[in-house]
């Protein structure tokens, strides 16, 4: 029991720091946000964005860090 409560802490741990590290680099990742794919639609009073490629990217890469950590 305490050896998967004691996996649970640390895959909580290692998610909050790479979150953390993604609010820390925010502003210097503008690319981010903005890959071809992704659509964005401005209009007089109406905003939208999707973004399918970010999603997909920070997706496949948290898949990979999951299987290496896993």
């Amino acid at each position: 029991m305490f050896n998967d409560l004691g996996r649970i802490f640390i895959g909580l741990g290692i998610f909050l720091i790479i979150i953390g590290v993604v609010f820390l680099l925010n502003g210097k990742i503008s690319w981010l946000g903005r890959l071809p794919g992704d659509i964005y639609i401005k209009k007089e009073g109406f905003t939208l964005f999707i973004p399918i490629t970010t999603s997909l990217l920070i997706s496949l890469i948290l898949s990979l860090l999951f299987r290496i950590f896993r």
